[in-house]
């Protein structure tokens, strides 16, 4: 990761004036450096003038999110337990679901398990979230083995309980629950496995997470730094006081982490935060420079004016994109349909299926996260680390397909649609032996094919011979001899006896 070029120019000049004259004009100079660095103003027209997306993380392609919270007790639903479980009326359930009439199943669940929700609360299960068989080297050593190449613990969720030494809640794993800096843990391990680490914020919701009745717990001002200090009124704009609250604990994650990557969900980008967002842009950007470091801020931007394109990477929620985006973007997604924390009904896709999606993410230009829902002992269940050991081993076949690529002139070819847009995945077909993704690298085209081909030929019409000669076609984690005949219709392929693998197929193709 290098620094700009005016970045450089400025650091070694202040070097020199540092090295030369007393003592006291180094004191000056090195405030001048401390200055000097906050190249980004909080505004959009300065974070345009300067940003650029770091190119590193477009060459990682794959990464690994984690939801592992106090939510994780319960297991029952999802990672928003702690918000249904206080939908006690339509009103408050109909802003997830139009169509509900009565009370959240989790509401009904959680007062028959736990009991009422003024005297059991969610404050209550974080004394049981003890993460005692937590094992940070353990985690990291299965991310590797899946083959990401960077990982985004969930720092900051909805539900106010930070998973990490806060210096700004005593709600934090370090002081309750485990009683250790999970997300300290997990990035000095990580780092010193090669892994580029980052932390997600989604704390700007926990303003409006929490239902506020008087039979609830929620109301109680010993729990407003749990639960917001906001009142009843459902509509009752973010406070100024929350606002503050909200940077205070974004600065501290950034201070004392140094994510190379930060990404924020959802709620940042409503007008109640219009003011905060160009800020924390500039803040993190100007600490990116100071580290010596290019770094990467992430959000959804459901409103695509919250941050405008190209001051952030754009990431999409369980969805995908129709077709190439020039600029760097992520898919993130979980291995749970149902679910990005561990709950007791959790559904799993499989592993052709997000495979499958890396590589359709991949051929667009874009990177995949993919979340795992560890149980609340801090365990990984077997069910998802089977998978992600599969993804691993399709990677140290496949890889060279995939990591440092590029995209081609067009991403793929075949029957099956993507739908677009974010939670559409569940609306998505299984890909065929006739769906076809292209990336490319030094000099090769890789031809990824979604599935074997039926009668194990291919016809590939994107690579026409009046536009692209072919001069070699091989097969990654195969040894035999491909058969081939090119025209302009397209590059016709006789698939080699044995399958090298067991999800997508790969042809490495050479043009002249």
């Amino acid at each position: 990761m290098a620094f700009k070029q005016n970045h450089l120019l400025l650091i070694i000049s202040l070097v020199f004036l540092t090295s030369c004259g007393s003592k006291n004009d180094k004191k000056t100079a090195e405030v001048i450096v401390k200055d000097s660095v906050q190249l980004y103003q909080p505004n959009w027209e300065s974070i345009k003038k300067h940003y650029k997306d770091p190119a590193w993380f477009n060459n990682q392609k794959f990464g690994i999110f984690i939801h592992w919270g106090a939510y994780s007790v319960p297991a029952y639903g999802s990672e928003w337990y702690p918000r249904r479980m206080y939908m006690d009326t339509a009103t408050f359930s109909a802003q997830l679901n139009p169509q509900k009439t009565g009370p959240n199943d989790t509401y009904v669940h959680h007062k028959k398990t736990w009991g009422d929700q003024k005297t059991f609360g969610y404050k209550d299960f974080i004394p049981m979230f003890k993460g005692e068989k937590f094992n940070a080297a353990e985690w990291i050593d299965l991310f590797k083995k899946s083959g990401a190449r960077y990982v985004v613990p969930v720092a900051d969720h909805h539900d106010g309980f930070a998973m990490y030494k806060s210096n700004t809640t005593r709600w934090n794993a370090f002081d309750m629950g485990p009683k250790r800096d999970v997300l300290g843990e997990l990035f000095k391990e990580g780092r010193s496995k090669g892994l580029i680490m980052g932390a997600s914020s989604h704390y700007a919701f926990n303003w409006s997470f929490y239902n506020k009745k008087d039979h609830f717990d929620t109301t109680d001002p010993e729990y407003a730094d749990l639960y917001s200090p906001k009142g009843k009124d459902l509509t009752e704009p973010v406070s100024e006081e929350f606002k503050q609250k909200w940077w205070d604990r974004t600065v501290d994650l950034i201070d004392n982490y140094q994510p190379d990557i930060l990404w924020f969900d959802f709620y940042l980008d409503i007008p109640d935060f219009k003011d905060m967002r160009p800020k924390i842009a500039a803040y993190y950007y100007n600490k990116g420079i100071e580290w010596g470091k290019e770094v990467v801020l992430q959000d959804k931007n459901f409103d695509h004016d919250a941050f405008p394109e190209g001051t952030v990477i754009y990431d999409l929620e369980r969805g995908k994109l129709p077709g190439i985006r020039k600029l760097p973007w992520q898919t993130d997604t979980s291995i749970g349909k149902n679910s990005w924390s561990h709950v007791s009904n959790w559904q799993s896709k499989t592993a052709n299926q997000l495979i499958d999606d890396l590589v359709d993410i991949v051929s667009k230009n874009g990177n995949l996260l993919l979340n795992v829902g560890p149980k609340s002992d801090g365990t990984i269940p077997d069910e998802q680390k089977d998978i992600l050991l599969e993804i691993g081993d399709w990677l140290s076949i496949n890889g060279a397909a995939i990591y440092d690529t590029k995209y081609w002139k067009v991403f793929g070819e075949g029957p099956t649609e993507v739908n677009n847009g974010h939670h559409s995945e569940g609306n998505n077909k299984e890909f065929t032996g006739q769906d076809i993704r292209f990336t490319q690298k030094d000099g090769k085209l890789y031809a990824i094919m979604m599935a074997w081909p039926e009668n194990n030929k291919v016809s590939i019409k994107s690579i026409k011979k009046s536009e692209d000669l072919v001069t070699k076609v091989t097969m990654l984690g195969s040894d035999a001899e491909i058969t081939w005949t090119h025209n302009d219709d397209g590059l016709n392929v006789q698939m080699p006896p044995k399958k090298p693998c067991n999800h997508a197929f790969v042809l490495e193709i050479t043009l002249q």
